[in-house]
């Protein structure tokens, strides 16, 4: 499917109208046998599918040690959602702790695939990791989004967000430093929902926004567990985006700087976790860059390079006529997007 971006005016209000719209318009009606939704205090036996593998280039495999844990045997645990945020909240700990407790207890809220008869239902899954704002809006509106495209999400909580928030997520160095944690626990992720009943784990997908997108990138990097990577207004560079960048990048910066992290200090907060260090590794058969053709806070200049970085061939990098935050008026297209490729990602036909 070719994602093709008009170019239309639309308020905030009427965007949003058009999101639920879709939402109720777009629901998948396959049927497909599936079960029950695990009860809350339901435990369930975890391992670790992390690959430990070389690289031969020198800066990578030294970005590989940085982002690796010994792999081992974990559990993950069903909790009562908050609210209307899923059908559950799913825990399991960090492979890579901080020390804090509450923020080393990694959430993440499932929305369960349904049939048309609103029964829960086997599918594929995606992981969703979430942009920098606290309330984790969009986050939220891609893991129901693809819900209603028939497949099983799972909006993970960053370190400091949502659930694992702590007094310490205000310090603004832990969104760098937290990010090293955060790719380690989206990889950990991947078989923490692969133990779930009702997944069927034969690809699992993560999709990223913003800063998610760059953790997508970077976790897509580590090994094949992911088998569809989708990201979204974001690339490669991170150091500049924080240094060049406006508006979001700008006020990161500015906190940063407020501390004495500056200049040479960003580059070595972001080193760890650059995903140009890891982006030979995507395979660019299975991974779509969504970026924006006038966006100030991830300059152009930035997708293009992980997109260059990462070989994506034709029709994998797809530029949208929209800054950092007009792009919402083409989340239901690439939603569309994204779920249809989940249904066919494997098959010998997908290109």
């Amino acid at each position: 499917m070719t994602f093709i971006a008009a170019s239309f005016r639309s308020s905030f209000f009427s965007t949003l109208l058009s999101l639920l719209v879709f939402g109720l318009c777009s629901l998948h009606t396959e049927n497909v046998c599936g079960g029950e939704i695990p009860k809350v205090g339901s435990t369930f036996a975890a391992k670790d599918s992390l690959k430990l593998d070389t690289d031969t280039a020198a800066d990578a495999q030294d970005c590989l040690k940085g982002l690796r844990w010994n792999p081992g045997d974990f559990k993950v645990q069903c909790e009562a959602a908050q609210g209307d945020r899923g059908d559950l909240l799913i825990r399991f700990p960090s492979p890579m702790p901080s020390g804090d407790a509450i923020n080393d207890n990694v959430s993440m809220e499932w929305y369960v695939a349904r049939d048309e008869n609103k029964q829960p239902k086997t599918a594929r899954c995606v992981v969703v990791v979430h942009e920098s704002g606290r309330g984790m809006t969009v986050g939220r509106i891609f893991a129901r989004g693809l819900q209603s495209q028939g497949l099983h999400t799972f909006l993970i909580h960053l370190p400091g967000y949502g659930a694992r928030r702590t007094p310490r997520a205000d310090q603004p160095e832990q969104l760098l430093s937290g990010m090293q944690q955060a790719v380690c626990d989206v990889r950990r992720a991947r078989d923490a929902v692969s133990s779930l009943p009702l997944i069927d784990s034969s690809v699992v997908g993560i999709q990223g926004t913003s800063l998610g997108g760059f953790i997508t990138a970077t976790t897509g990097g580590l090994d094949d567990g992911y088998g569809g990577v989708f990201i979204l207004l974001a690339g490669g560079n991170l150091h500049d985006v924080v240094l060049q960048g406006k508006k979001d990048a700008a006020k990161v910066r500015e906190k940063l700087e407020a501390i004495g992290i500056t200049g040479d200090k960003i580059r070595d907060l972001a080193r760890p976790v650059e995903p140009l260090r890891l982006a030979h590794r995507l395979h660019p058969e299975s991974t779509w860059l969504y970026s924006g053709k006038y966006d100030d806070v991830v300059p152009p200049e930035c997708s293009f390079a992980l997109a260059k970085a990462a070989s994506l061939p034709a029709g994998h990098h797809i530029e949208m006529p929209a800054d950092h935050y007009s792009g919402v008026i083409f989340l239901p297209a690439v939603i569309a997007e994204i779920g249809q490729k989940m249904k066919t990602l494997g098959d010998e036909t997908e290109k």
